[in-house]
């Protein structure tokens, strides 16, 4: 009698020789693996979740900045925000600072990826060279930056003085140029990124897909609209994510280049944050609050883009 004859009788199937009999319900859970997520779990549960419950508890507190004895608050310091204009500017300069970067960012790294998927002579080198900012801690960042865009013996007003301009930019003086400053050395970081996703998933992409699309009479452009956009966009969707994470949580290359000034032209909510909780005021429960509303910001964001991309990957 066939299995599928003693099954349909209610019988047990015959076990082919030399195959072992299925255990039936066995659990899927194995003592050892404890040996290999225990460390990470305990990682994780050290440096990211009692933190983030920490700064949930430490929100709704005044904590005395001596003896780090705390009272209850209530929601007061996210009321104190509304009246914060410091806060307000900072909240908008992150969201200009988004806007910008992460489009610009990621079309960049759309076009390296493109290039360096091509024939480019000495591919290899160039993407070390593109991906390099992005190994480099942010705060060496910011001192490079600083070293290029300093007024007076920056590289790039040295430069522009030696090709014939009167005077160098006021990167450091103006709001409109340090904004603009934080923007190009934010984009020589993340486009390394965006250029990495990008071109994994372009090397994914079937070649026959672009051959048939060159018989079918489709140039160039046409093929990159056509084949490589829409079959990027699992790809574009990773990136918008952990872009819009990255510059809602911006601190380091900011606070080393511009300090969050002149005035408060870059002063964005990390930067703030930072500067609340451990300046002259040491307000950590004020500090705290802000932190909790960049994660409420960035947790919004994501549930949104992933709930509008949910079918992203279904079959028709």
């Amino acid at each position: 009698m066939s299995q599928a004859a003693a099954l349909a009788a209610g019988q047990d199937a015959v076990t082919p020789a030399g195959r072992s009999p299925r255990r039936r319900g066995r659990s899927l859970w194995e003592p050892s693996a404890l040996l290999f997520v225990g460390p990470s779990v305990l990682l994780a549960l050290a440096f990211l979740i009692l933190p983030m419950l920490g700064t949930f508890f430490y929100s709704t507190q005044k904590v005395s900045p001596l003896t780090g004895d705390t009272t209850p608050l209530g929601l007061e310091n996210f009321r104190t925000m509304l009246g914060d204009d410091t806060f307000v500017r900072a909240l908008l300069n992150t969201a200009l600072f988004t806007v910008i970067t992460v489009p610009l960012s990621m079309a960049l790294g759309l076009a390296l990826a493109v290039l360096m998927n091509s024939v480019l002579p000495g591919r290899k080198i160039w993407r070390t060279v593109v991906y390099l900012p992005l190994v480099i801690s942010g705060v060496s960042v910011g001192l490079i930056g600083t070293f290029l865009y300093n007024e007076v013996i920056g590289v790039v007003n040295k430069l522009l003085v030696a090709l014939g301009a009167s005077s160098g930019i006021p990167w450091q003086s103006n709001g409109a140029w340090a904004f603009i400053s934080v923007v190009l050395v934010t984009l020589w970081i993340r486009v390394g990124f965006s250029m990495i996703i990008y071109l994994a998933s372009l090397q994914a992409v079937p070649p026959d897909l672009y051959e048939a699309a060159a018989l079918d009479g489709a140039n160039g452009w046409q093929r990159f609209r056509n084949v490589t956009v829409p079959l990027v966009g699992p790809a574009t969707f990773f990136l918008i994510i952990m872009n819009v994470i990255y510059s809602f949580q911006v601190f380091d290359t900011i606070f080393v280049l511009t300090n969050g000034g002149p005035g408060n032209s870059t002063e964005v909510l990390g930067t703030w944050a930072y500067k609340v909780a451990f300046g002259p005021t040491r307000d950590q429960g004020y500090g705290a609050a802000i932190g909790v509303v960049i994660f409420v910001l960035t947790l919004v964001f994501t549930i949104v883009q992933w709930r509008a991309n949910r079918s992203r990957d279904e079959v028709a």
